[in-house]
């Protein structure tokens, strides 16, 4: 039985992460994924890049829809400012453990919901901080071989074999997985209350 009863949730995304992450605090919720292209730039804040695609994300399933509250979210790792979404290929991948080995650095997801029938908006980010450990060389290619690192922004899985590279976080685990439930329970309450009462 879901604690939150929203009449109808739609996830625009085709990530497995995120779905889990809905399903494992008993949200009931439909999967249409955003057609947007993802552009990272390197010239502004991960919190603005990460809402304004959030939203992107969230508007163009709101455009196929009449009713329904849509989530539309958005990771990337900001390592010293600069940002880092999806690695192009292995060689990529491997460039950015190397970088991100021994260092501090944040994962911000950007969050943007949408309720299609009165065409209302919100959009918020969470950051949390990652601190790796050293990194050898040998375990970035075993790692990257396993093909783990391919779909996930710094090239990184935390729920994955990818918990071995992190000593420690500062913030919400489950934003570094891809949705900081915490902080959607409540906007998701907040957002739906003069529907759900």
């Amino acid at each position: 039985m879901p604690f939150l009863k929203i009449p109808r949730l739609i996830l625009a995304s085709a990530s497995p992460r995120r779905a889990d992450l809905l399903s494992q605090i008993g949200l009931m919720f439909e999967i249409y994924p955003s057609n947007i292209q993802e552009i990272t730039q390197n010239n502004t804040s991960a919190e603005f890049v990460t809402q304004e695609l959030a939203l992107q994300k969230a508007r163009s399933v709101a455009e196929r829809h009449t009713e329904g509250f849509i989530i539309g979210a958005d990771t990337l790792v900001s390592l010293k400012g600069e940002l880092l979404g999806k690695p192009k290929n292995m060689t990529h991948a491997q460039e950015m453990l190397i970088r991100l080995s021994g260092t501090c650095h944040e994962v911000v997801t950007g969050v943007a919901l949408i309720d299609a029938k009165l065409n209302k908006e919100k959009t918020w980010s969470e950051t949390t901080q990652v601190y790796f450990r050293k990194l050898c060389p040998a375990e970035i290619d075993a790692y990257i071989e396993t093909g783990e690192a391919t779909d996930k922004a710094g090239a990184y899985g935390i729920q994955g074999r990818g918990a071995a590279f992190v000593n420690r976080i500062e913030g919400c685990y489950f934003n570094v997985v891809g949705l900081p439930l915490a902080s959607l329970v409540e906007q998701l309450a907040e957002f739906t209350r003069d529907v759900c009462n």
